[in-house]
């Protein structure tokens, strides 16, 4: 794996935050590649305690959609390259793209082009961009919706949601995306990331074995 994205995913009030804390402290001291975590980041305080346990990123969502100085304030301090929104949406019944925030129940109000391009210029690095109706299906990936953040931004973009085999990610390379996050087919599948690797690889895609 390249990269390891971890989400805490606790409802506010239904646990102790500390407790993230401490596991990402753990993994970090074992982790060899570069670490992303977020989930309930809404002051620079937050991500700065992340960071301090041994994050090398943050990842910010409602707490910059409530309040999208927070990009700032935190790319101000930590540099752009450690800021990433994620953006989760979904598709309405006429074909448009909204972006949620709140666990994915609240609109935002905008559409995830919109969105990504006000956070890039707020100091946001990277984007990773989440469709609701496909997260878990093992469908593929939304590539319209891909697409349309791709092609908005001049930052990487990551993808996440929906993948069921390995060309899925071949795909989703195609569109543009900078990187895609796999996870409920290693918990629904027997298979592993070698056989992904190598599967790229043999499509044409840059990846490191």
């Amino acid at each position: 794996v390249d990269e390891v994205i971890a989400l805490d995913i606790t409802r506010p009030g239904q646990g102790d935050r500390r407790n993230f804390y401490r596991a990402v402290e753990d993994f970090s001291d074992r982790c060899r590649v570069p670490l992303t975590v977020g989930g309930g980041i809404r002051t620079l305080d937050d991500a700065k305690a992340l960071l301090a346990c041994g994050a090398d990123k943050v990842v910010v969502n409602t707490g910059a959609v409530e309040r999208p100085a927070l990009i700032s304030e935190i790319a101000g301090r930590m540099g752009a390259q450690a800021v990433v929104l994620a953006i989760d949406a979904q598709q309405d019944v006429e074909g448009l793209y909204e972006a949620f925030s709140d666990f994915g129940t609240k609109p935002i109000g905008l559409d995830p082009s919109s969105w990504a391009t006000w956070a890039v210029e707020l100091g946001a690095g990277e984007i990773l961009v989440t469709s609701i109706q496909r997260d878990g299906s093992l469908l593929g990936y939304d590539n319209d919706l891909n697409r349309m953040v791709v092609d908005a931004v001049t930052v990487p973009v990551l993808c996440a949601g929906g993948v069921g085999n390995w060309q899925h990610l071949v795909e989703a390379l195609d569109e543009g995306v900078s990187g895609v996050c796999v996870s409920n087919i290693f918990h629904m599948t027997e298979t592993s990331l070698r056989a992904a690797k190598e599967h790229m690889k043999e499509a044409g895609c840059l990846v490191r074995l």
